[in-house]
């Protein structure tokens, strides 16, 4: 029973960890949370989370991999990954200059589910984790933590991988996340009235430069196979 806590606690940490990092997705939910509000920015982080339970399924079933051993779709992917950044960078940047001129909330169904889900699942990043770390926590077994940090801390900490408990915990720790970000920008928007907009420009800086990045990304992975 212990173990199993322990375990699950842990899942719940790696996911925060997994979730928090600045990046596209977080940046579309911090847009989607200033400009549209508190349930859009919900509805953003749980396509992110979608697309990562996709990608659990694909690997529970071996086919994430194979990702891995074809290149040119792999490229492929990283490329319409990188078109989609800038083309909801613009569409930060759209959002960003309506609310600079006073407009408030931008009025509108939210399609971050949507931006976020399509993001995700072309995120290399994304596919990277699931292909490696994603892996190795579906393999049963034990991962003793602390013995990574020094041989006297062994025992102390062990995480059964492979274990339910472990991927309840990773998903929860996302589902906070995914939760508590839009709610803490939308208290502090109520109190800055200005910070949409900023937020807004941020989130079309930070997917531009994304999906520059992607995009030159592919085109390395191309010229090496021509």
């Amino acid at each position: 029973m212990f173990d199993a806590l322990t375990t699950l606690l842990a899942g719940t940490v790696f996911g925060l960890a997994l979730a928090a990092p600045p990046g596209p997705m977080n940046a579309i939910i911090a847009e989607e949370s200033v400009v549209r509000g508190r349930a859009a920015g919900v509805k953003a982080g749980l396509g992110a989370a979608t697309a990562d339970f996709v990608f659990f399924l694909l690997a529970l079933g071996g086919v994430v991999a194979v990702i891995e051993r074809l290149p040119l779709l792999h490229a492929a992917m990283v490329g319409v990954g990188g078109l989609l950044m800038l083309y909801f960078a613009y569409g930060a940047y759209a959002d960003a200059a309506e609310t600079f001129q006073g407009a408030g909330t931008v009025e509108g169904e939210s399609k971050g589910f949507r931006k976020a889900f399509v993001l995700a699942l072309t995120n290399p990043y994304q596919i990277l984790f699931w292909l490696t770390v994603g892996v190795g926590l579906l393999e049963p077994g034990t991962r003793d933590l602390l013995a990574l940090v020094s041989e006297s801390l062994a025992g102390l900490l062990v995480v059964q991988t492979g274990s339910p408990a472990l991927l309840v915990g990773l998903f929860l720790g996302i589902g906070i996340w995914i939760t508590g970000f839009p709610a803490a920008l939308t208290a502090a928007e109520r109190r800055v009235n200005r910070l949409a907009p900023v937020v807004a420009t941020a989130s079309a800086l930070v997917l531009a430069g994304f999906g520059v990045f992607f995009l030159a990304d592919a085109a390395g992975t191309l010229s090496g196979l021509l």
